[in-house]
């Protein structure tokens, strides 16, 4: 029996949370299951899982391993399905996720322009402003505007984009123009809940890290309506620049604070974590890296 093998039914054991249940997964019998991974275990030498009657847990040195070990079949996979994809049409259908301001602002033309382009796809475009569990529900690829933290998903960054705190001109006039982060803590602010800090407002100073804890009128887990909030005088917001770039332009929002800004995120596609890599979903996440580029323009 192959390593490779061994490796698969080692990351499958702990992903199902046990034999049993890895076993139903791979079709194979569960003595089967437990005899490859013992084999694993004596070819390493060490003990990668703890077990008991009711359940396993890693090692220390096994959750190590399972770390390197899903990355390798990983890379092995996506291989396969490159090599595969290549030969493959583009088509069928294809279901995404994407932040609904995102999606009003600056994905729909791009999404339209990927369909002109490869007419045998059907969209199935979800426009949500939350957290989508893509294999519960059914996603092949979520656009995310965020840091990613789950290591189940891969992520292909799309684009850069700024962060910037934002205000109208009545609102500076009436609470004040912030010097520094600081005095965010005594005005009132605007809070998007998809924002991954949420009240606690994340800012940098000459390279050193700080936190901002904020409170205010509204909060809402919608761009746009914190966007108009913020539009309607009640406060300052905090948000990526491609929601407001309008309004900066038109001078119906002012930027401040931007000396203190972090050095720019990412929006990403994601994808479930050792999925082969379907040439629709290849072509519609190199599609929009292509459209995007480095400066998130409209197509």
């Amino acid at each position: 029996m192959d390593a490779i093998t061994r490796m698969r039914c080692f990351i499958q054991v702990v992903e199902s949370k046990g034999f049993s249940a890895a076993a139903r997964e791979m079709g194979r019998s569960k003595a089967l299951v437990s005899k490859y991974v013992g084999e694993l275990e004596d070819e390493l030498g060490v003990r990668l899982l703890n077990r008991t009657t009711r359940q396993v847990s890693l090692t220390e040195v096994g959750e190590a391993y399972y770390k390197e070990a899903v990355e390798i079949l990983q890379r092995i996979e996506d291989l396969q399905a490159s090599v595969q994809s290549s030969h493959k049409e583009v088509r069928g259908r294809l279901r995404v996720s994407a932040p609904r301001s995102m999606g009003d602002d600056i994905l729909n033309r791009a999404m339209m322009l990927f369909l002109v382009e490869h007419p045998d796809i059907v969209l199935d475009l979800r426009l949500e402003d939350r957290i989508v569990d893509l294999v519960e529900e059914g996603f092949d690829v979520a656009v995310r505007v965020t840091q990613l933290d789950d290591s189940s998903l891969i992520a292909r960054k799309i684009a850069p984009f700024r962060t910037v705190l934002v205000a109208s001109k009545e609102a500076i006039e009436k609470y004040g123009e912030p010097k520094v982060p600081a005095d965010l803590a005594a005005r009132p602010c605007i809070i998007d809940t998809n924002y991954r800090f949420k009240q606690n407002w994340a800012f940098q100073d000459n390279g050193e890290k700080l936190t901002v804890a904020v409170k205010g009128p509204l909060e809402v887990n919608s761009a746009s309506a914190a966007r108009e909030a913020a539009r309607l005088g009640l406060g300052f917001l905090r948000t990526p620049l491609f929601f407001v770039r309008d309004d900066v332009a038109s001078g119906d929002l002012v930027v401040l604070l931007e000396n203190y800004e972090e050095p720019l995120r990412g929006i990403y596609a994601v994808y479930p974590h050792r999925r082969h890599l379907s040439a629709k979903v290849r072509a519609f996440v190199d599609f929009l890296v292509d459209c995007y580029g480095s400066s998130m323009s409209p197509c």
